[in-house]
């Protein structure tokens, strides 16, 4: 089997298949494995997945089923009841057969905790810790988090962790935490290109990748897809370029187009979307390889998606001409003291809302207005607490984002409307309005902290409301900000099992899309965190199992 693209739908089935005895190769068009993947949170939205029991709870599924039909509505019934049924099976293959292992979050909310069959905890399962040791000197094939997301230059740390690094002098369990973690850090340093103790989708990866290693996958690298190759109406390779020159592969059990969708090449995104998209999250090489070669033999392309991508507020710091670091807003928006505003100096949206739909609201705006700008902003007590985008509570470097343009700052809200060229009167206006909200704990204009997703990731130590708090102390501080794509939603059309179907309805024998490059069951909409990879797996577990169980004795060349 061949498969092309090495995030964690390309792995997950390249897996399968190689558990079952297939030789399987996997091509990756860069010279590191995991693609938008391993920079990801690694959340798994895998609903009737229990990762201490797996345990189907039917009732649950039935919640399941009400909330995605509000979210989604009647259409692809046939695949989401795919996905729930196969969601089980997947995680306990990955936990019976590689190293790695989940943790059931408590709580772990979907993004829509308001609407009917919303579930508070349940669904979403998060990697445990994995050690990058365990790959030896293949370690650095394994695609690193950006530099944001790692202290010293190269250490991961979980979540749970965070407070003792920020904060080591608060107890001696805290100091004791921290000092644990660095010495392995150093340790590791002494033989490897960063930190092996890995965490979230870097964890997802590695664990696949290990797998992988232990049962004979090929790996060919800096290895493109042109086009494929089909004989008597099925396909059997695909011609690739490698090395400045074109070969063939041959794939007699099957090709799978897992090469991430298409949510970096902007042109297509902008045919898709109809927005002109300036920055893109995702993994530079998610170029749409994969869906333009099928497309090229004839595969239907689902379009009627509500978006065409899935969404993420960004931020942008510019090192240098080619240093450029694209950092996505996750939880500072919710925490008391920030708010976004646009160039007109008002809110347009509930800040505490999900990174999709915050950006799905600045989308809006940019309908209207091309040159809209957008900036989150917030006071000194606020950066000081909870850093804002890339910069860090307490540990800060203020100056040198200053310097950089990433962080505008102004001692008066007045000047810092004027610094930002934005409408001072509607500004202040703005501000007051706000910081009274944060008096009653009430928003009255977008609801912010109003449902128990926004007050998830608000401070649950401040009151009255978690995600309210006053913008009083200067310096003022804003950050710009620009709705960017994460991955596509819209892509190849695809049958229960993942293969490809024809613009005349028929299927593509031997060809399957998983990951971006399948049409998503959830349409442009984002249900929870994790509803990107866990349909990703889930269906690169069903495509694998299709092809063992049709599949021949492979060759490859």
């Amino acid at each position: 089997m061949l498969v092309f693209g090495s995030g964690a739908g390309g792995l997950m089935a390249a897996l399968v298949a190689a558990d079952a005895g297939l030789k399987v190769c996997v091509c990756e068009r860069t010279d590191q494995l995991g693609g938008t993947t391993a920079t990801s949170g690694g959340t798994l939205w895998v609903p009737g997945s229990d990762a201490r029991s797996f345990v189907e709870k039917r009732e649950e599924l039935e919640q399941v089923r009400t909330y995605l039909k509000n979210e989604i509505g009647d259409c692809d019934e046939l695949l989401r009841e795919a996905f729930l049924d196969a969601a089980p099976d997947t995680i306990r293959f990955l936990e019976e057969r590689t190293h790695l292992r989940f943790t059931l979050n408590e709580p772990y909310p979907d993004y829509h905790t308001d609407i009917p069959g919303a579930a508070l905890s349940g669904r979403a399962l998060t990697p445990q810790p994995f050690d990058g040791r365990l790959l030896g000197a293949f370690f650095s094939r394994i695609r690193p988090p950006i530099r944001e997301y790692m202290i010293l230059r190269g250490m991961m740390v979980g979540r749970s962790e965070i407070p003792a690094l920020v904060r080591p002098w608060r107890s001696i369990g805290s100091l004791m935490t921290a000092m644990r973690l660095v010495a392995r850090y150093l340790i590791d340093r002494l033989r490897y290109c960063r930190g092996t103790r890995l965490y979230l989708g870097n964890a997802l990866v590695a664990g696949l990748v290990d797998a992988l290693r232990k049962r004979g996958c090929a790996f060919e690298f800096d290895c493109s897809l042109q086009t494929l190759v089909v004989q008597n109406d099925k396909v059997v390779g695909a011609i690739v370029t490698q090395a400045e020159s074109e070969r063939r592969i041959d794939a007699r059990n099957g090709v799978v187009l897992a090469t991430g969708g298409f949510s970096s090449n902007l042109a297509m995104m902008k045919e898709s979307t109809g927005n002109c998209v300036l920055y893109a999250a995702s993994f530079p090489m998610d170029l749409g390889d994969g869906v333009r070669a099928a497309k090229e033999i004839g595969a239907a392309v689902s379009n009627d998606h509500r978006s065409g991508a899935f969404w993420m507020p960004i931020s942008v710091l510019q090192r240098g001409k080619t240093d450029r670091t694209i950092y996505p807003h996750i939880r500072d928006r919710a925490k008391p003291g920030m708010i976004c505003v646009t160039d007109e100096g008002v809110r347009f949206v509930n800040e505490s809302a999900s990174y999709h739909d915050v950006s799905d609201a600045m989308r809006k705006v940019l309908d209207q207005r091309r040159d809209a700008r957008f900036y989150l902003v917030c006071d000194r007590t606020f950066i000081w607490n909870y850093g804002v985008g890339m910069i860090n509570p307490v540990w800060q470097r203020l100056r040198y984002y200053i310097k950089r343009g990433y962080l505008i700052s102004e001692d008066s809200i007045d000047h810092l409307s004027k610094k930002l060229a934005i409408n001072d009167v509607a500004f202040l206006s703005t501000i007051v309005r706000h910081n009274e909200f944060a008096k009653t704990g009430t928003d009255l204009d977008f609801g912010k902290g109003s449902t128990f997703y926004n007050r998830f990731n608000g401070d649950k130590d401040h009151r009255p409301n978690p995600c309210l708090g006053m913008i009083v102390t200067p310096p003022f501080f804003a950050v710009q900000v620009f709705p960017s794509p994460i991955g596509t939603s819209v892509g190849l059309t695809t049958d229960i099992n993942a293969r490809v179907v024809k613009s005349d309805g028929g299927v593509i024998k031997g060809l399957y899309a998983s990951g971006n490059d399948m049409s998503s069951i959830m349409r442009g909409t984002y249900p929870g965190p994790g509803i990107t990879l866990g349909p990703h797996l889930v269906f690169a577990y069903r495509a694998a199992k299709d092809v063992v169980a049709n599949g021949k004795p492979p060759s490859s060349g």
